[in-house]
């Protein structure tokens, strides 16, 4: 039988929040033997599942005068000469910083802005040991040594719960959120704390460092930008149409094609000046009717987006006005050519289309083949 003199804790590495000595069993410990309790560290003493004593830091002699509740739990068999079995544990109390969480999968919300959006939210916060029996009661039990990774997990989603009800109540567009990072994070601290003092833990700091959407959505924020910069809708279509031809003209240099990426890049260029200067006139006459333009060769009619009615232009998946997905054109079974959403005859052939389907929360009008509501989001069977 190993009697334990000296009853000490030294954390190697500082990430662990709790140590039990011995990390097995019960230990043989008597009258006189010495304890040793660090900065930082909180010694609790247990026998028999329950808690005893507790110190903070210091040196101690053991004695019946400073662990009279393990003496209580003794009872009346213990002499005070023989050595008594109990477990020490010991709390690593200092503040432990940067504990991340982060969404696993994107949360949906309702944006004013762009409808329904699919965010992702980081950040970290800093937490402590608030009150060492119940925390060791309610997380480590019998473990013989808890580290900090091991309860990450568990916060994690306390914390990212807690944030996905914040969000609903407080997102009106995904713009604003950036300007209210601070004042998110204070919510979300005062949020969790409940569940933070249900286990003996305190959070100390909550910082928010991103809420971002997925990539197709920053592409339409992105587009909507570029759209507002410029100014109108018409002019961005002539950017576009400019840019495209320029970029052919580069991709025929070389080879036989020189000749012909030359003259069709002489053309972009005539073509871009035209159409930047129709451009140029326009604005500086404010709008009023001046001399007849150059022709410009007939592009694809735009369609309309579903939701603000404004002009899309073909083949966008976005529309640049509200950022709304635009739904995919479904096909004629007669002859499958492409049919515009909301068609009940095909432009093509003339036959006879299906009428679409109703939404059964909002009961707005759903294409055929879709997933979700294009009105509410809904998910459909």
């Amino acid at each position: 039988m190993r009697i334990l003199d000296l009853i000490e804790w030294v954390s190697p590495t500082g990430d662990e929040i709790v140590a039990r000595v011995p990390q097995e069993g019960s230990g043989d410990i008597r009258l006189g033997s010495q304890l040793v309790v660090r900065e930082n560290q909180v010694a609790v003493f247990f026998r028999d599942g329950k808690v005893a004593d507790m110190f903070t830091a210091g040196r101690y002699t053991i004695e019946t005068a400073n662990i009279p509740i393990l003496i209580n739990l003794l009872g009346l068999a213990f002499d005070g000469k023989s050595p008594f079995r109990a477990e020490v544990y010991f709390v690593n109390m200092r503040t432990f910083t940067d504990m991340k969480f982060g969404t696993k999968e994107p949360i949906v919300y309702r944006d004013k802005e762009f409808g329904m959006v699919r965010l992702r939210a980081f950040g970290t916060y800093t937490m402590r040991v608030q009150d060492p029996r119940l925390f060791v009661n309610q997380i480590v039990a019998t473990k013989g040594l808890f580290h900090s990774d091991e309860i990450k997990d568990f916060l994690r989603d306390v914390i990212i719960a807690r944030l996905a009800d914040l969000l609903g109540e407080r997102m009106k567009s995904i713009l604003d959120l950036p300007a209210v990072y601070d004042e998110i994070g204070l919510e979300l601290k005062e949020r969790v704390m409940k569940d933070f003092e249900a286990i003996g833990l305190y959070m100390v700091n909550m910082y928010i460092n991103a809420i971002t959407p997925p990539e197709e959505v920053q592409k339409a924020i992105d587009e909507r930008t570029s759209m507002a910069a410029i100014g109108d809708l018409d002019s961005y279509t002539k950017f576009k149409a400019a840019r495209a031809l320029e970029e052919a003209a580069k991709g025929g240099e070389g080879g036989e094609g020189g000749s012909a990426g030359a003259g069709l890049g002489m053309g972009a260029g005539i073509g871009m000046g035209m159409g930047m200067a129709g451009v140029i006139a326009e604005t500086m006459r404010g709008g009023g009717k001046g001399g007849p333009a150059p022709t410009q060769p007939s592009a694809p009619s735009p369609v309309k987006c579903p939701t603000c009615g404004a002009d899309v232009p073909p083949g966008a998946k976005f529309c640049p006005s509200c950022g709304t997905k635009m739904p995919e054109p479904s096909k004629c079974p007669a002859c499958g050519a492409d049919v515009p959403p909301g068609a009940k005859f095909c432009p093509s052939c003339g036959a006879k289309l299906g009428e679409p389907s109703k939404c059964p929360k909002c009961g707005a009008d759903v294409p055929p083949g879709s997933k979700f509501c294009p009105s509410c989001g809904e998910k459909l069977e």
